[in-house]
């Protein structure tokens, strides 16, 4: 999977030094809401509000290509449930640093268009840094994932909504514990600032 990443990163690279076009660098601060795909038997996870901030640089006018870097902080409740359950609910909170890389395009304007309507997707890395209420040892220190998403541009100003799938378990003794992968609801917003050409 990281060989798949690198490559994929290196394409997207090339193809957006091919594009010759406009570069703008994104800072952008958001929530998020993520959850695992399997449940325990004794009980359910619940997503609770994330937040991350960072930025990305993205290049090119109508296709681009967008890499970029956030410190996140994800949030799940554990709630038990039956008539075995004892104690308090548990909030999960996990931290790490997300490398998106977006390949996306403009429905409506460009980069340099005042208004415009964005489709992307792509894929993400998640590296984990700091997981709270579970034993840090018992998770992969990086978790793969892809995701599509939406945006919209005012003028300097930017909105994002995507959502995302984990391709590997989060983590790495299954025989211990199992809550599969992760899903999450990534919503940002940000400013524009234009660095090249139009």
């Amino acid at each position: 999977m990281r060989k798949q990443l690198l490559v994929a990163f290196i394409g997207c690279l090339l193809v957006a030094g091919g594009l010759q076009a406009q570069v703008a660098i994104k800072p952008a601060v958001g929530i998020n809401f993520n959850n695992f795909s399997k449940d325990p038997s004794n009980g359910k996870y619940n997503s609770q509000v994330g937040c991350q901030i960072g930025g990305s640089v993205a290049f090119g006018r109508k296709v681009y290509f967008e890499p970029g870097l956030f410190y996140v902080k994800r949030s799940t409740e554990y709630v038990q449930e039956g008539s075995g359950a004892t104690g308090d609910d548990i909030d999960f909170d996990i931290s790490g640093i997300r490398v998106p890389l977006t390949i996306g395009f403009n429905v409506i304007g460009n980069q340099a268009s005042p208004v415009g309507l964005r489709g992307f997707g792509g894929v993400s890395a998640f590296f984990l840094t700091d997981i709270k209420n579970m034993n840090k040892d018992d998770f992969k220190t990086a978790q793969w994932g892809t995701y599509l998403g939406l945006g919209l541009d005012l003028t300097f100003v930017f909105v994002e909504a995507s959502y995302e799938w984990s391709l590997t378990n989060l983590q790495d003794r299954i025989d211990e514990i199992d809550v599969g992968k992760t899903r999450g609801l990534f919503l940002n917003a940000g400013v524009r600032i234009p660095i090249g050409g139009r």
